[in-house]
């Protein structure tokens, strides 16, 4: 009789209650959805945090295949979101990991510059480094030797704030702490539908239906659908880039000592090919930045339907394509070319060659592109009903992450109050 009156009680309660409640939910389960998770659980240590991820593991899209640079902020505009950002988020991501046990290393970088008309590029961003507080050292062509004996360049900068480290490691231990502390982490649920009541707000997915008083999207390559959901409409839209790598053979990894890049074009948006030597000790070679005709597709094959039609409906991309036409087709050519791949590793390392390289996995970059062709520089976040949104967390997210997650926590702060936070 007592087991039936349990049971007929537990019934009782699943009719009363016939959602998950908590009060804090987070979507996406990236570097940057798992540290804001710890910084909620940090600033609100009593309430109930759940977290959603898609995948069957966590850092599974960018998180998990990111080259793991820590970037020391020399590229972003001064004062910008992503400047204050990478350099605080750097300098906790290094605490951290000193206090987890995660191996990292701070072994600096050079940018290099290979002819003259790259030079003023390269003195402009020295003089951002500066305004950016950085201990950045501009070396001629010996001092350049002397960090990376095989380098060719004719000046260059040294940053030796960047380092190395495996964001997929430190993904795994904020998971682990946040498991200890009793947040709720839930892979394979993905978020289906949202909605926002006066005091709750409905996440739907597969398999349950959750209910909780505030929501922050950090849904990387799917954020502005998941904004879309909540029935807001993001002023970009996210449009997929494919970074295509090689690896140096290990017997040729003695080419590079650290990490090279070169001068980066102004007037696009992505760094170029470079060399980084990275915490496992292989040195990676790319990368060469194509458009993916699947927003986590892997593959030059990859393809998906609705993701490919979003992006050829959009004007914004067909602005971007009328601007950068030929760039875009000699990234192509290098794509399906791995001469050309290596010509242009040549300009850094001139004795490089083709043999010296292997395939290795690519990455897809989730790039907000607004309707006027720009691509979104900053970090971009949206205020939607009972939630807040990461549309836009490229380069240097991972970096930034710890920094972004306390970003994020006091703007959830100053717009909810959780009952006996």
């Amino acid at each position: 009789m007592r087991e039936c009156a349990a049971h007929q009680d537990e019934r009782a309660l699943k009719r009363a209650a016939p959602f998950v409640r908590h009060q804090l939910a987070v979507i996406g389960g990236g570097i940057v959805g798992l540290a804001t998770a710890y910084k909620l659980l940090a600033r609100f240590p009593k309430v109930r945090i759940l977290v959603l991820e898609k995948e069957k593991e966590w850092a599974f899209h960018q998180t998990g295949h990111n080259s793991g640079v820590i970037h020391s902020g020399i590229y972003y505009k001064p004062g910008s979101l992503k400047a204050r950002l990478s350099q605080s988020g750097g300098r906790e991501l290094i605490g951290f990991c000193r206090e987890q046990g995660i191996p990292y290393e701070i072994c600096g970088k050079v940018i290099v510059a290979t002819s003259a008309e790259e030079l003023p590029r390269l003195q402009s961003l020295y003089q951002r480094g500066t305004e950016n507080g950085l201990a950045v050292e501009l070396l001629d062509p010996r001092q350049l030797k002397e960090i990376e004996p095989h380098c060719a360049g004719i000046a260059a900068i040294r940053v030796p704030e960047a380092g190395i480290v495996s964001y997929k490691q430190v993904a795994a231990r904020l998971v682990a702490l946040m498991q200890e502390r009793g947040v709720e982490l839930r892979l394979d649920s993905q978020v289906r539908g949202l909605r926002a009541t006066t005091d709750s707000v409905h996440l739907q997915t597969d398999s349950r239906e959750y209910e909780t008083e505030f929501v922050v999207n950090c849904g990387g390559l799917q954020s502005d659908r998941i904004a879309v959901l909540m029935g807001l409409n993001p002023p970009a839209r996210i449009v997929p880039f494919r970074g295509e790598y090689y690896n140096l053979v290990p017997e040729r990894s003695g080419l590079v000592k650290s990490l090279i890049y070169p001068v980066p074009d102004p007037a696009f948006p992505f760094l170029g090919v470079h060399f980084t030597r990275m915490i496992n000790g292989e040195i990676h070679a790319g990368p060469n930045a194509v458009l993916s005709l699947k927003r986590e597709g892997y593959s030059k094959t990859s393809f998906d339907l609705r993701d490919f039609g979003e992006v050829m409906r959009y004007r914004g991309f067909w602005k971007l394509a009328a601007r950068h036409w030929k760039m875009g087709g000699a990234e192509y050519m290098r794509s399906f070319s791995k001469k050309l791949f290596t010509r242009s590793l040549q300009k850094l390392i001139p004795e490089i060659c083709e043999a010296d390289l292997v395939p290795s996995v690519p990455g897809i970059r989730a790039q907000a592109l607004d309707p006027n062709g720009k691509l979104v520089d900053d970090f971009m976040i949206l205020d939607g009903p009972r939630s807040m949104h990461v549309c836009n967390a490229p380069s240097p997210a991972a970096t930034a992450s710890l920094s972004i997650g306390q970003y994020l926590s006091e703007a959830v702060a100053v717009r909810y109050a959780p009952d006996g936070a």
